[in-house]
């Protein structure tokens, strides 16, 4: 056991840091990436909807909800590497530019074949398709959607929303020198969303303004000066995009989120927990602040599911009833626990495949599942234990075979082009703010890319009909 906690084990000063042997690329990341690949394979096999075709599946599903625990899981994980990322660039523009680059092309490339390959009448993919072209555009560009009242421009993209607003807080944390203080934020959204429950609307400036038209025309603005300002390489004007985009993001889950007050807290509270873990790992001091913030954390997601995630309230969490939320998401937390002790292990490389595709994955096996269906009679799904092993191995061979291509040709080469743009950023408006502080990080620790520069993988998730 004492071999696989050595940072919790004793504290590291930068010296020791710098002593200790730095852990092989693929074994410092390799956890991470084992991670989201389960996840990935997990929130596949939940919209290919395996537990019908299992014994006991339906008793399992009633208690156990493979969607959520996903979700939760890959939360935790951007949680944790997200603002390590930002933290050891010390760059602000540069992020951000890494961060459009590992998102968008993937997410336009996916939209595109989608468009081309699912009819009109399948809601897989809703953009261009809601009857106002302009909002979809817009929204979904913004990636601000599921708080705007605008519908997902693919199903599965709702998660990508919660994402972005996590990108606006760790950015105005950094840039006001507050990003060490996880543990108390992550418990501060815990508490609230404990409190508060599901005692505010949803939706509410949507219903105030009684337009969504309206809502974009204040919200736009806003969000392109905060891009603008954080893109700028310049302090003072850093320093105000991020705290424009950081207040909007916070009105914006307070106010208008689509789902349930308490989980949309929820989440924000799970992601900085997984940044308190990183703290705790690494910190010279506050190690049991953090750890003690991760616990209340954990508690405040098992209790939410038993105070509120029923009488009907479930219907909008889309899960079966508070058992399924709460052992949902106390087992996310307790794989990622396992995870992290085996972290110094090396992970099999078909987990470190899966989670280096697990975006491509995330976007097309919607899609895939819907097109690949039809083709072989899916369905109604196949009665038999054998049919039903044919038809997973068919939907995994082609979800998986066109991910892997989407990751070698769409997103490595934006990757690599994000880098360059970077470059030419930096070579024509130099950065006027001097990095931040960049400790070592000890072995078993997150570098910010991997040793090819790879960007860290956006959050997937479970996809949510009507979102």
């Amino acid at each position: 056991m004492q071999k696989l906690i050595p940072s919790f084990g004793r504290r590291t000063s930068g010296s020791d840091a710098a002593a200790v042997p730095a852990a092989a690329p693929d074994t410092r990341l390799g956890w991470l990436d084992g991670l989201r690949g389960i996840a990935a394979l997990v929130v596949a096999l939940h919209h290919f909807d395996v537990l019908h075709m299992v014994p006991f599946g339906d008793a399992v599903g009633r208690t156990f909800d493979l969607g959520l625990f996903g979700v939760m899981l890959f939360f935790i994980v951007s949680g944790y590497i997200i603002p390590a990322s930002l933290e050891r660039r010390g760059d602000v523009r540069a992020f951000w530019i890494g961060r459009i680059f590992r998102i968008h092309p993937a997410l336009i490339v996916a939209l595109i074949v989608s468009i081309m390959m699912l009819p009109d009448g399948d809601g897989t993919v809703a953009l261009l398709r809601t009857g106002d072209d302009l909002a979809s555009l817009v929204a979904n560009g913004l990636m601000l959607q599921d708080m705007l009242g605008v519908v997902n421009s693919m199903n599965v993209t709702w998660t990508l929303c919660y994402e972005m607003i996590f990108y606006f807080f760790v950015t105005a944390l950094f840039t006001r020198r507050l990003h060490r203080h996880s543990g108390a934020i992550a418990a501060a959204f815990a508490a609230a969303a404990l409190v508060v429950g599901t005692a505010v609307g949803t939706q509410l400036l949507n219903a105030e303004l009684g337009s969504t038209r309206l809502l974009l025309l204040i919200v736009t603005p806003i969000a392109l000066a905060g891009f603008a300002g954080v893109l700028s390489g310049h302090r003072v004007l850093t320093g105000v995009g991020a705290a424009l985009l950081a207040g909007l993001g916070l009105v914006l889950i307070t106010f208008n989120s689509r789902a349930p007050w308490f989980e949309t807290w929820m989440i924000f509270a799970t992601m900085f927990a997984g940044t308190a873990v990183y703290r705790a790992q690494h910190s010279r001091s506050g190690r049991y602040v953090h750890l003690l913030a991760c616990a209340f954390v954990i508690t405040a997601g098992v209790l939410v599911g038993w105070l509120y995630n029923r009488g009907g309230v479930e219907d909008h969490t889309w899960t079966s009833g508070w058992e399924a939320w709460s052992l949902s998401y106390l087992a996310a937390w307790a794989l990622f626990g396992l995870g992290f002790l085996l972290r110094g292990r090396r992970f099999p490389k078909v987990l470190t495949w899966l989670g280096a595709i697990s975006f491509s994955l995330y976007l097309l096996h919607f899609p895939l599942l819907r097109t690949v269906g039809p083709l072989v009679g899916v369905p109604p799904l196949p009665s038999s234990a054998l049919g039903g092993i044919a038809w997973a191995a068919v939907f995994l061979g082609v979800v998986l075979a066109a991910s892997h291509l989407m990751y070698r040709l769409v997103e490595l080469p934006m990757q690599r082009l994000g880098r360059r743009v970077q470059r030419a950023a930096d070579r024509r408006w130099p950065r006027s703010a001097p990095p931040a502080e960049a400790g070592a990080v000890p072995a078993g620790g997150v570098p910010p890319q991997r040793a090819a520069g790879e960007e860290p993988a956006p959050f997937v998730g479970a996809s949510r009909d009507g979102r």
